[in-house]
């Protein structure tokens, strides 16, 4: 058994158990939308894994306790020195803000014929200025309640040796990378455990490679290592669909340099199609200028290098002073490669690493030989005072959000619109 099933509740640890980049758009909506009023939708994408009613009850019971959570004293004096780009306003804000459980709501949906096993729906409703952190402790909290409730099938059996195994692999291979796994972990210990395991490999070979820090706040303050992470698809989304799709990635940049000025400037392509994206973004050289570097998160990872340099040197700016973050189910393999495709071109890169380090199990059944999928599952922005809010992503035909509203873009930008597999 994965975990102790003697207690069904989840109680999240700390408003900083989640990831960097919901406060820095948390603040940015706060200064541009701060009436915005927003929907987040759960989809859940392998048809052939359902929960339990009693993962669901626990699920609900313990979303309720989030309203309990709040910003410390000692909390907001350690954003204040490790996050400067974090005005006084606004962590006088957060230190205020409190979960507000009657924003969610949680169906379960029973297909099985005794009742007990099914779907689930869930939806966050409120000002975009709130509901924005319901995302990232959520889907950790439904995550945790399924495997120490519906699938037991596991153990923590060598999972820090596994972890350090493949931070050092990445190391000794030159890596830079971070851990970026809150979202989809299996558990909270399970992240604790993978961290403290990277840095073990971290010590063991110092000046190799770089482990640059987690996308996750509690454990950043907890190790006392950087928080990673600048901005998500749903900032691209959220500005498109309150402000129009014309020059919309540009916008959302310049609204993002309005909050930022000079940091946290990575630049995340794929929202409406990297090929739109750097098409706009190369019209103004000062802009690619200004901006550090670009995240790459679906389609092609190899494709990617080549076109970004082509991009800079459309515009003659040297692209090796800037960086690529690649962020796309990255595994040991796939990092490799990349490194090496960008170690040959002279293109610096990172890695942002989730699931392949917190959420990468085997059943004790098969003497751990098959292995216990992680939750294949996202929470998106759905829409905006009405407005559906889209994704085209780089996996052209596969899209997100409101099937007329996907058609629309993808004509305005001239993308193919034939038979897209849209996930509403």
């Amino acid at each position: 058994m994965g975990q102790d099933q003697s207690n069904a509740s989840y109680r999240l640890k700390s408003i900083l158990d989640s990831d960097l980049y919901k406060f820095t758009m948390q603040q940015a909506v706060r200064q541009h939308f701060p009436d915005a009023e927003a929907v987040y939708r759960f989809t859940h994408r392998d048809k052939s894994v359902f929960f339990s009613r009693r993962c669901i009850n626990a699920l609900q019971t313990s979303l309720t306790l989030f309203k309990d959570v709040f910003l410390t004293s000692d909390e907001k004096a350690w954003l204040a020195a490790k996050c400067p780009y974090f005005t006084t306003n606004y962590l006088d804000f957060l230190e205020q803000y409190r979960f507000k459980p009657e924003q969610v709501s949680v169906q379960f949906v029973p297909v099985s014929e005794d009742g007990q096993w099914g779907n689930v729906e869930i939806e966050a409703r409120g000002p975009w200025v709130e509901t924005i952190l319901w995302e990232v402790p959520m889907m950790a909290c439904l995550s945790e309640l399924h495997f120490r409730i519906d699938r037991t099938d596991w153990s923590y059996n060598g999972q820090g040796e596994i972890a350090q195994h493949k931070a050092e692999a990445l190391l000794q291979a030159g890596c830079s990378f971070s851990e970026f796994g809150t979202r989809r972990r299996r558990s909270y210990h399970t992240q604790d455990l993978v961290i403290s395991s990277i840095l073990k490999a971290a010590a063991k070979f110092p000046g190799v490679g770089k482990v640059s820090g987690t996308s996750n706040m509690l454990f950043a303050k907890k190790y006392n290592i950087a928080p990673v992470g600048t901005i998500a698809h749903e900032w691209f989304m959220g500005v498109a669909a309150l402000t129009g799709y014309d020059d919309a990635n540009i916008r959302a940049l310049r609204l993002w340099e309005e909050t930022y000025h000079d940091t946290l400037l990575v630049a995340l392509t794929d929202t409406f199609s990297t090929q739109v994206f750097f098409k706009e973004f190369s019209q103004d050289r000062e802009r690619v200028v200004k901006w550090q570097g670009l995240r790459h998160d679906s389609g092609d990872p190899l494709a990617f290098a080549p076109a970004a340099r082509a991009m800079y040197k459309s515009v003659d700016v040297d692209y090796r002073k800037k960086s690529i973050i690649y962020s796309d189910s990255i595994t040991l393999e796939k990092a490799l490669a990349l490194k090496k495709q960008c170690t040959e071109i002279d293109f610096p890169c990172s890695f942002g690493i989730g699931t392949f380090l917190t959420n990468d199990f085997h059943t004790k059944s098969s003497g751990y030989r098959d292995k216990s999928k992680a939750l294949n599952m996202v929470i998106k922005l759905y829409s905006i005072d009405g407005q559906p809010c889209i994704k085209i992503s780089d996996d052209l035909e596969k899209n997100t959000g409101d099937p007329a509203t996907v058609a629309f873009v993808k004509k305005k930008y001239g993308l193919p619109v034939q038979n897209p597999t849209v996930e509403e």
